[in-house]
């Protein structure tokens, strides 16, 4: 009787979804006893409560850590709704929406990759991506980087003639109104626009789609202004220029190119050298990401973009790496389709990177010990920068030898 009864569980649950709920229940459980706070969820709740009793959004200062506002004041109005839950409830609601965000993220980075997006690969991916850091991090604080990646990636993956693709640029000018960081794509959108049509004439696609997004952008702007004017003028005329508001530039879970030069050079602003750096690699990232566009490869331009945005903000937290989700299953659909050590060893190194939670074993925390670390460490807290400037030279690479493959190709024609 028992082996009829696990044979008719078997069936009627496939193994791929049974894995990703035993999966999610047990990383529930570990949140649980982790005890974890979802701190940024309770800011997001102390907002929307702000812009119901009217008061000053970017005066604001809550929980034990008194942590400021600092996102865009379109954000504070999606989060008047948490208001009307109580904590209990708003953290269970809050956790359940983000393993279902993390569902629809892996499923659209296997579109993304080539890879196959059936059910059963997306529970299989989904069980394993629950329990890398910066997924692990999202939902410890309760944070909405798989809402942001989710739409971006909507707008990314729409297929040409497709009926979702009249509306492409939406998810990605929401986004940017949420957080900034996203409003690098409509750069990346622009600038492909512009190569296509030097290139070949036609630019419409990708200029259309940047200018939904500005739109989408300006719209969720001005209807924030209409409900915050203060707010609004504060924040796009003062608050927007004050990086420092977010946090410590050195902190560890700072994984920009700022946090890391913070900590190598001993300093809690590294000013003209971030920006030489910044400038420099957000030239070269776009650079990589526009000619992969050129090329055909979605994932390559997409995830160039993204992992450039994160390294050129002043302000990467940890758990802003759920694009890490997108750029292992590339790396991995390469090593699968063209096989070779070397592929197989970026695709694992890639996933060690972000699943080791090794940013965490050098001294952080209160006191500024980040200040003191020695290189040793400062390569550990460096993980995901290193591991993303990795991606980033080989995208270069990748765009190098096909203009190379083109050229002698004209050349022969011609010969």
């Amino acid at each position: 009787m028992t082996v009829l009864a696990l044979a008719a569980v078997h069936r009627r649950v496939p193994p791929a979804a049974g894995a990703c709920l035993l999966s999610f229940a047990a990383f529930w459980l570990a949140q649980r006893a982790a005890d974890v706070s979802m701190i940024d969820l309770l800011v997001y709740r102390a907002e929307g409560a702000t812009v119901r009793a009217g008061g000053d959004l970017y005066a604001l200062r809550t929980t034990e850590a008194r942590l400021p506002t600092t996102y865009p004041p379109f954000a504070a109005l999606l989060f008047t709704p948490l208001t009307l839950l109580d904590t209990a409830d708003m953290r269970t609601l809050a956790t359940l929406g983000n393993l279902l965000l993390l569902i629809a993220l892996v499923r659209l980075s296997l579109r993304l990759t080539g890879l196959p997006a059936h059910g059963r690969n997306v529970l299989w991916v989904s069980a394993a991506a629950v329990w890398c850091e910066p997924v692990w991090t999202t939902l410890r604080y309760g944070q909405i980087n798989l809402l942001l990646a989710v739409l971006v990636l909507w707008d990314l993956t729409r297929r040409p003639g497709s009926t979702g693709q009249r509306w492409a640029g939406v998810g990605i000018g929401v986004a940017a109104a949420v957080k900034l960081t996203p409003a690098l794509f409509v750069v990346f959108l622009l600038l492909t626009g512009a190569a296509e049509a030097l290139r070949r004439g036609t630019w419409r696609p990708a200029v259309r789609h940047a200018c939904v997004a500005v739109a989408a952008f300006l719209c969720a702007t001005l209807l924030a202004a209409a409900v915050l004017p203060y707010d609004s003028r504060r924040f796009w005329t003062r608050m927007v220029f004050e990086a420092g508001r977010v946090g410590l530039a050195e902190d560890t879970a700072n994984q920009s190119l700022r946090g890391v030069l913070a900590r190598l050079l001993h300093t809690g602003d590294p000013g003209a050298w971030w920006a030489v750096t910044a400038a420099l690699v957000a030239v070269a990232g776009l650079g990589a990401a526009v000619a992969a566009a050129l090329r055909g490869e979605r994932a390559w331009a997409a995830l160039s973009c993204a992992a450039t945005a994160l390294l050129v903000s002043p302000v990467s937290w940890s758990h802003h790496w759920v694009w890490c989700v997108p750029l292992v299953l590339l790396l991995g659909a390469q090593a699968l389709r063209r096989g070779g050590r070397a592929r197989w060893a970026a695709a694992g190194a890639a996933s060690l990177a972000f699943c080791s939670y090794a940013l965490w074993w050098v001294p952080h925390g209160e006191g500024r010990l980040e200040l003191a670390q020695n290189y040793g460490q400062m390569t550990l807290s460096a993980l995901y920068v290193v591991t993303a400037c990795a991606f980033l030279l080989a995208s270069i690479v990748r765009s190098r030898s096909a203009w190379t493959a083109l050229t002698r190709w004209r050349t022969s024609r011609t010969s």
